[in-house]
């Protein structure tokens, strides 16, 4: 699908995967609404790309699980820049640890993770349909088609975005609406590397799993995999092509792969004292 001269909106814009989607989408010569929990951090990426492209961006703070948030972000798009043509749900959080996990915890979770692209979609393909044309891109995880050690509550809400992009996928994909899912292994950002797990076993569990299992790319490199995927209208985004391996492997014996988990899990929680 063309990308010049439509509107899009990218959630978690603040930084990381977001800001550079945004950064891309703007060079490709899109205009951007760029949203984020963060009124600072979203600011600054929108007046970065207003001054690299004048009048190719705008911030708006808020969560983007929430169905206000929604509706204002897609409001503030068409006043300034026309109709939604792209909507990459691309806020997320790490989670929590398995089964300490607490209902909050959990709830929120879903809310970011999983609900927020349901809510958004929910508001946008509706109106693609009617007109024909429409793209939804959903930030998963390689933890959603295989697992992430060290957090349930990422692992599960991961694989939850995965088929529900894959639902609207089939859903819609006959009536022009386009879905692809991007599911990356380590990405340097605060998500991998908050820089404050000094004193959190099961966070370095986590730190270590992403990070000893591939490269962990940088934001830009992963953002240019998205546009060519979009611009291919390609459903899976694997900017780490070793993640395709890795699944088949997953799908043609399930209990060898679960076994060969449990091993590299006992691997890393010796190293973390977390045995």
């Amino acid at each position: 699908m063309q990308i010049a001269g439509r509107t899009a909106i990218v959630t978690g814009g603040g930084a990381g995967i977001g800001a550079a989607i945004a950064r891309a989408l703007v060079d490709a010569g899109a205009r951007v609404v760029v949203t984020d929990v963060d009124a600072v951090a979203v600011e600054r990426v929108a007046d970065a790309l207003s001054a690299r492209v004048p009048g190719s961006a705008v911030a708006l703070a808020g969560d983007a699980s929430s169905v206000d948030h929604i509706d204002a972000a897609v409001a503030l798009a068409q006043d300034r820049f026309g109709p939604v043509a792209f909507y990459f749900a691309n806020a997320g959080i790490a989670g929590a640890p398995g089964l300490a996990a607490t209902d909050d915890e959990w709830a929120t979770a879903l809310d970011v993770n999983l609900l927020a692209h349901i809510r958004a979609a929910r508001r946008l393909v509706p109106e693609w349909v009617e007109r024909g044309e429409g793209y939804f891109v959903s930030t998963a995880s390689a933890a959603g088609l295989l697992t992430q050690l060290g957090s349930a509550t990422y692992s599960v809400t991961k694989h939850a975005v995965v088929g529900f992009a894959e639902w609207l996928n089939v859903t819609y994909a006959d009536q022009g609406v386009r879905v692809s899912c991007l599911c990356p292994m380590g990405v340097d950002t605060k998500l991998l590397r908050p820089g404050d797990i000094d004193d959190d076993p099961q966070a370095q569990l986590m730190q270590r799993a992403v990070e000893s299992a591939g490269e962990v790319l940088t934001p830009e490199r992963v953002a240019a995999d998205v546009l060519d995927a979009v611009e291919d209208e390609r459903f899976l985004i694997l900017p780490h092509p070793e993640v395709l391996d890795m699944y088949r492997q997953k799908g043609s014996d399930y209990d060898r792969w679960l076994r060969g988990m449990r091993r590299v899990q006992q691997g890393l929680a010796a190293a973390t004292g977390t045995a």
